[in-house]
């Protein structure tokens, strides 16, 4: 999976996967723009990379902002004039509550970052690669896109709708040279795990994640570089034919069924 010379853009830079995956890009050669809108760890990102002879830029953003999607759109092209690969990451977990006790406006932030911040990077982005001719996307759903989570659905509603949203424009673009898939990770080992093991037992957040760990065949959470590695091969032309597909990272939850820890207190 080589990237040499590549143009990639990553949303949620800052994030577990984030990081992870725009690390592996600039391993594999890409020239980067990384996009978050907290602006002291994006740009810190942005200079490890360049200290290691990267080629990487930081753009901060909110991604619920047209504006601010666009920006990071131009970013890249007026840097390097074409954008070869997206990884369309950025996403918010939200609060833990059930369905019936969820209070509007954080349901609402969520679909905010998670939809429409998904949305406009494929609004933005795609005219660039069809005018190319190439390109392709990754949006970042989850195991919650694919099976129900108790307790999250402004989050399990939200990776649905990417799910869909990846689906529709894979094959808006597919006979032009575009590809859009998603990932789907399972638990992984980031920030967004802790806060969830905190909102649900402050007092014990390491037992909700050995509760949570033992629901999964392969006994762990994924590692961020596990995911990076399949946004890389689905950006590669190694996927050439692969397009409105859902792959999944999740050491089998999904696949046996019944593997669904409540995210609800008890």
């Amino acid at each position: 999976m080589d990237f040499t010379g590549k143009v990639v853009i990553v949303t949620g830079a800052a994030g577990g996967i984030g990081q992870a995956t725009a690390r592996a890009f600039a391993t594999a050669g890409a020239r980067l723009v990384l996009v978050d809108r907290d602006a002291g760890a994006g740009a810190e990102i942005a200079d490890a990379l360049r200290r290691q002879d990267r080629d990487a830029r930081f753009v901060a953003a909110d991604v619920t902002r047209s504006a601010d999607v666009q920006g990071y759109v131009r970013a890249a092209l007026d840097a390097y004039g074409r954008i070869d690969c997206f990884f369309n990451n950025a996403g918010i977990e939200g609060k833990v509550a059930p369905t019936a006790e969820h209070d509007e406006a954080a349901f609402d932030a969520v679909i905010a970052v998670n939809v429409k911040g998904v949305f406009l990077g494929l609004r933005h982005v795609l005219p660039v690669m069809l005018r190319q001719k190439a390109g392709a996307v990754v949006n970042t759903a989850s195991v919650a896109g694919l099976v129900g989570t108790p307790g999250m659905p402004a989050y399990v509603a939200s990776k649905h709708a990417v799910i869909g949203l990846t689906k529709a424009a894979a094959g808006e673009v597919a006979r032009r040279g575009v590809r859009v898939n998603a990932v789907c990770p399972g638990p992984v080992e980031t920030r967004m795990m802790q806060s969830l093991e905190a909102q649900l037992d402050p007092s014990n957040p390491a037992s909700i994640g050995e509760r949570y760990k033992a629901g999964i065949p392969s006994g762990r959470y994924t590692t961020p570089e596990e995911v990076a590695q399949v946004v890389l091969f689905l950006c590669s032309d190694l996927a050439a034919n692969v397009n409105g597909a859902q792959w999944v990272v999740d050491g089998a939850r999904t696949a046996v069924g019944g593997a669904v820890t409540t995210m609800v207190k008890r």
